[in-house]
């Protein structure tokens, strides 16, 4: 199905099982929400609404100055459209930052959390990390070419969603994060390289009624490496609430 959101179609899916509060997947960056395929299949009694986040899956691909807020308010648009009153968000990693923000400003939206290697909290930098900021700096201002200086994700996007990108992880949510209140699940992989594990222990401290799941041998896409593991947790999560 499309819906229309600031003049761009977003693809969804809605999933219906027994359970009358839907669980919304958000994907994470460069993915899609068939990512979340074998997670929907362990719960098949379990109602699911699942989102392509623009430009990525069967979405809109040439979206203009969004930022994190845009992909907050679609999100609750969407809602609104489908008659969804509560819902459970389970996020993974860029899903995370809609997560955060949704959760600290719509509790009556939102009854529980699930964020899985979030992203969203402003990054410890290291020194090599500026000295690469500098290097392309200074190489696009003598126009030199930068082609190699920059993440994947990065290199990988328009001009246009370039900028969307750089916006979006300028745009830190600690205070966000202390402003949750309703339960909420961490779970992170404990060789996770993009968002490291000092994040997942900052997300624990910063809201208050929190749970942290750190899973051996896995890495940022700690649901693919340990499906067992994340999905009893979740089902544990789900039972408690």
């Amino acid at each position: 199905m499309l819906f229309e959101y600031n003049g761009s179609k977003i693809y969804y899916k809605f999933y219906h099982g027994k359970s009358s509060v839907p669980i919304i997947l958000l994907h994470g960056w460069g993915c899609d929400s068939k990512i979340f395929k074998n997670l929907i299949e362990a719960f098949p009694d379990k109602s699911f609404l699942v989102v392509d986040l623009p430009p990525f899956g069967k979405s809109e691909k040439n979206i203009v100055d969004w930022s994190i807020f845009t992909y907050v308010g679609m999100l609750m648009s969407l809602c609104e459209h489908l008659n969804i009153k509560k819902c459970i968000l389970c996020a993974h990693s860029f899903g995370g930052r809609i997560s955060l923000i949704l959760s600290a400003i719509d509790c009556s939206l939102v009854q529980s959390c699930i964020l899985i290697s979030s992203a969203g909290l402003k990054p410890k930098r290291t020194f090599s990390y500026h000295l690469k900021v500098i290097k392309f700096k200074f190489y696009k201002f003598l126009g030199l070419n930068t082609t190699g200086l920059g993440s994947a994700d990065y290199l990988a996007l328009s001009p246009k969603m370039k900028k969307i990108f750089i916006n979006i992880i300028n745009t830190h949510l600690d205070d966000y994060s202390k402003k949750i209140n309703i339960p909420c699940l961490i779970i992170w992989g404990e060789n996770d390289s993009e968002t490291p594990i000092y994040m997942a222990r900052r997300l624990n401290k910063n809201i208050k009624n929190s749970k942290l799941v750190v899973v051996k041998n896995s890495g940022h896409f700690v649901f693919l490496d340990k499906p067992f593991e994340v999905y009893s947790e979740i089902q544990r999560f789900l039972e408690d609430k």
